[in-house]
């Protein structure tokens, strides 16, 4: 009788790159260690992805399609938020390997669905329109994503990850309040306009050598 193709296999390839990944980065993740992990063969992980980077990539679309589904349910910015920390601690694995290069191709050039929902619903509140606030976006999901990873590497538990979560959450508050009564800073340079997030194939991490110091010249040589 023919083996029964197995529904799951993918999803249980995924989450052991996943736990192997955040226990021991790029070197505990090879194809032999996730096909054990997963309780397969390593010829069957090569028929579905063609090496490390492949599940990777496949690991992190799935982890953003989940996200973007589970914010998607929120009806405030508040709650968008809420609910952005929530996925990222019951997931911690996934997550970690999700904002792992992730200002770098071939992540900064994949879908940011969630990144762009949340710069969307923070613009019917603001008003404008999407890229004059992505600045604002950027200091929220460094908040979201700093709470997060305090909560998750330090260990945080009980009355001390409570208290962080919602301290986040209340900064976040402030942020948009700021942002929305125009009382917020701009400190440093002016945001670049070839610096671009959330575009896919058009993002951009804009010109780094900008606003690099020129070198001096060194003086000519006499003879």
């Amino acid at each position: 009788m023919p083996r029964q193709p197995d529904p799951d296999l993918e999803q249980r390839i995924l989450e052991a790159a996943s736990r192997l990944w955040a226990r021991g980065g790029e070197k505990g993740l090879t194809m032999r260690a996730v096909a054990k992990a997963a309780g397969t063969t390593t010829p069957t992980v090569y028929e579905r992805y063609r090496d490390r980077e492949d599940i990777l990539r496949a690991l992190r679309l799935e982890t953003r399609r989940e996200l973007f589904a589970e914010v998607s349910r929120a009806r405030t910015l508040r709650e968008s938020v809420e609910r952005h920390i929530q996925f990222a601690l019951d997931h911690s694995y996934a997550y970690e390997v999700l904002f792992d290069g992730v200002g770098k191709p071939p992540s900064l050039h994949e879908p940011w669905p969630s990144f762009n929902l949340l710069r969307d619903r923070l613009t019917k509140h603001l008003g404008g329109t999407p890229q004059q606030h992505t600045r604002v976006i950027m200091g929220l999901w460094s908040l979201m994503h700093g709470a997060v990873m305090l909560i998750i590497r330090g260990r945080f538990e009980g009355a001390l990850r409570v208290q962080t979560v919602h301290a986040c959450l209340d900064t976040c508050d402030a942020i948009i309040e700021a942002a929305r009564s125009g009382r917020i800073a701009h400190s440093g340079p002016k945001w670049p306009s070839n610096l671009i997030l959330g575009e896919g194939k058009k993002s951009r991490i804009g010109d780094r050598h900008r606003h690099q110091p020129k070198k001096p010249k060194r003086p000519a040589k006499s003879f």
